[in-house]
């Protein structure tokens, strides 16, 4: 098939729009949302200045997703002087998986000239993946433990290089799959969570003093695309399954997802529409009532919790009392 926009070959198909795109139109097109992401989302502030730039911190795996949010927006602000970008790259310990995306972290910011740090779960919290995968105390997937520590690493070094935003590369597909296990679940006040933390635009979400505020610019790109681009590109994206990953319920919504979207193509983009505007309402129903959770700092760690110890510090006892 020829591109619709030229004469040359098509190396895409988008069963949602019908379009057939070569090369050079399909890298386009990706950009081109990623940018009307951030200019929706207004990611850049108005008041941004040289002077006063805006600081984002990138949560950089390795993987293709966030190779390919790091390269997209170190082509549309890597030159720009109101912006200040940073690479954080965390290691959980997980043998042969992340050391082989650290080398793509590493190679990329390198590439880029931009600054990189890279974090350990052994440095900060005296634990490695693989151990706590196969001792499992909490009788958990590891996932489960994994994402409370990304999180909380995420957070704390945001704000030590004080960021004003938190980047991440979830794609279209993540944000779909969220979105309907929340639906699933019945879970409204976590939908009004996810609209003020990470989904809505900043200019109408509810400011939070305790975290960094977090954006997807990636979200209204399909997983494939995200993958085609990175191939395309010749990024040095990581892309191979972590081999601890066992999300038994997303697991089952992607398998799901998939099939609805290949027998009705814009599934996902429909529950995304349908799903922002469910969140915003959430979002103003619960910041009128009397719903909102005092947050402490953590008695171990300094970190926002609604308890005494946060769920971090009693992973971590847990742990080292096995």
């Amino acid at each position: 098939m020829e591109c619709d926009k030229c004469d040359r070959d098509a190396v895409m198909h988008a069963g949602y729009s019908g379009a057939h795109l070569c090369e050079n139109h399909f890298c386009a097109s990706v950009e081109k949302r990623v940018r009307g992401r951030i200019r929706k989302d207004s990611l850049v502030p108005r008041d941004a200045t040289p002077e006063d730039p805006e600081r984002w911190v990138i949560g950089l795996s390795g993987g293709k997703d966030s190779v390919v949010l790091t390269h997209i927006l170190d082509e549309t602000f890597g030159k720009d002087p109101r912006i200040e970008m940073m690479a954080l790259t965390i290691h959980e310990g997980i043998e042969g998986y992340r050391d082989e995306s650290v080398e793509a972290c590493v190679e990329l910011s390198d590439d880029l000239q931009m600054r990189h740090e890279l974090v350990t779960y052994e440095e900060e919290f005296g634990v490695q993946m693989d151990d706590v995968a196969r001792e499992d105390p909490e009788n958990m997937a590891p996932c489960a433990y994994c994402g409370v520590f990304r999180r909380d690493l995420l957070e704390s070094y945001a704000e030590e290089f004080s960021a004003d935003k938190l980047l991440t590369g979830h794609n279209l597909d993540d944000e779909a799959e969220t979105a309907l296990m929340n639906i699933l679940e019945g879970d409204v006040k976590q939908m009004a969570k996810h609209f003020d933390a990470s989904l809505g635009p900043f200019d109408e979400r509810n400011p939070s003093d305790d975290f960094v505020p977090r954006a997807k610019p990636l979200r209204d790109i399909p997983e494939k695309e995200v993958a085609l681009y990175a191939h395309l590109k010749d990024l040095p994206a990581h892309i191979t399954e972590c081999p601890h990953a066992s999300e038994a319920f997303r697991g089952e919504i992607q398998e799901l997802m998939l099939d609805l979207e290949d027998d009705h193509p814009g599934t996902r983009h429909s529950i995304m529409s349908g799903y922002e505007e469910i969140a915003e309402m959430a979002a103003d129903r619960y910041r009128s009532g009397d719903d909102d959770v005092d947050l402490n700092d953590c008695e171990r760690c300094g970190s926002k919790t609604a308890r005494d110890v946060c769920r971090k510090c009693r992973l971590l006892e847990s742990i080292r009392t096995v």
